[in-house]
């Protein structure tokens, strides 16, 4: 076989069933408490009933689905304590790796830049799931420039919870898009002076908005 047909080759069928729920679970077509069907799913992907069910019991292992036989699968709604839970996680990683990357390098800088455009970007074209996605890559960009791999393993972990509860917030509030680029914005320009008091007030306040979500204050 040669590479030509290697790379055309189409993913296995449970890998596009789980590609396709997993993504539709993210940005919120799947809404939590949304009952999915064997029999539908493999009518929307191309595929038998086989690859289904083991695409679904990859994705309740991950926590996103409650499988109940001869039902289908339920999609598990973002819980307050789990919002508190990556909160609480985030901003012991976060604030670390802030305190470690003041001042920010050249490169680190110019790269928050880039993320920052792209998520004006996205905001313009309302594209809500795009633009949780690079919100996400900024604050793992700074985790990752604070040099810590287990620390940046453990931060990755959070993505999907992270992606799920952007979506959810912006939702919620839509002013919050305008809001997270203006912030982003503030976090950039204290680790470029190397004002680390600023940036560590900056992204706390930033990253515990979210819990106003879990306590019902939207």
């Amino acid at each position: 076989m040669d590479s030509a047909s290697t790379i055309t080759k189409p993913p296995p069928a449970a890998e596009r069933v789980y590609t396709h729920v997993k993504q539709a679970v993210l940005d919120r077509r799947y809404e939590g408490g949304t009952l999915l069907s064997e029999g539908e799913l493999a009518e929307a992907v191309g595929v038998s009933r086989t690859p289904v069910r083991e695409a679904l019991l990859r994705l309740e292992a991950e926590g996103l689905l409650k499988l109940y036989p001869k039902k289908g699968a339920l999609v598990l709604p973002v819980s307050a304590q789990e919002i508190a839970d990556v909160v609480e996680t985030r901003l012991l990683v976060e604030l670390h790796a802030a305190e470690k990357v003041a001042p920010a390098s050249p490169r680190l800088a110019a790269r928050l830049e880039e993320l920052l455009e792209e998520q004006k970007r996205h905001a313009a074209a309302g594209d809500l799931a795009a633009f949780a996605v690079a919100d996400r890559c900024f604050h793992a960009e700074i985790v990752r420039a604070g040099g810590n791999r287990i620390l940046a393993q453990l931060y990755d972990q959070l993505r999907d919870r992270q992606l799920r509860m952007g979506v959810a917030t912006m939702n919620a509030e839509p002013d919050r898009i305008a809001k997270n680029i203006a912030e982003h914005t503030e976090i950039l320009e204290a680790l470029r002076a190397g004002d680390t008091g600023a940036a560590l007030t900056l992204v706390e306040r930033h990253v515990t908005w979210v819990n106003f979500l879990a306590r019902g204050e939207l």
